[in-house]
């Protein structure tokens, strides 16, 4: 890919239930109540949660995502119930490499939209879209050994576990070692 900043993304992907959309500058405000109030479930798995942030410092980083999507250097996008446009999570398209092209899924919910379903539907359409808009070779999806919510998603939508990465990651706590399970989809596997 010459130039990915001028690849075409849609206003939102929609699904059933949700909508799917790129973070926008002004977001900031409903992720940081989100992060706040589900911060307890979501420190073991992920380091953003790990640091109290002000919303300034939320919103900061909402920018910054979003100057990266302007550059398709990764994708952060903003989950929303229909009908009531309530934010319940984020999802994206990260570690993107164009030349393949390939990219990592990752995902996260306010904790009080968990066990619903939405991720696996959310993740199932962005699956889709990266494979069949984006002509995406390889998507990935990688988490934490011991996060069985966030196994299940790969798992249900078909994804096949290619490994363990032994002593990839640190805990929460910043010194025990933990491993990664890695998950991918390539065309064809859904055939």
């Amino acid at each position: 890919m010459n130039n990915p900043s001028l690849i075409e993304f849609p206003d939102k992907i929609e699904t059933p239930r949700l909508y799917i959309r790129p973070c926008l500058p002004g977001d900031g405000s409903e992720v940081f109540i989100a992060i706040s109030e589900s911060r307890n479930e979501l420190i073991p798995w992920l380091p953003f949660a790990r640091k109290e942030q002000s919303l300034d410092e939320v919103e900061a980083g909402v920018r910054e995502s979003y100057a990266a999507f302007i550059k398709k250097t990764d994708i952060r996008l903003h989950i929303y119930l229909k009908g009531t446009d309530e934010f319940i999570g984020s999802t994206g398209l990260h570690r993107i490499d164009w030349n393949v092209p390939k990219v990592e899924i990752g995902y996260w919910l306010h904790t009080k939209h968990t066990k619903k379903g939405y991720i696996v539907e959310a993740v199932n359409a962005l699956t889709h879209f990266a494979l069949n808009d984006l002509s995406c070779q390889r998507v990935e999806i990688r988490c934490d050994e011991r996060n069985a919510g966030s196994k299940r998603v790969p798992e249900k939508l078909g994804f096949k576990l290619e490994g363990i990465l032994r002593h990839d990651h640190l805990d929460e706590n910043g010194k025990d070692a933990r491993n990664t399970c890695v998950y991918s989809l390539i065309p064809g596997d859904l055939d």
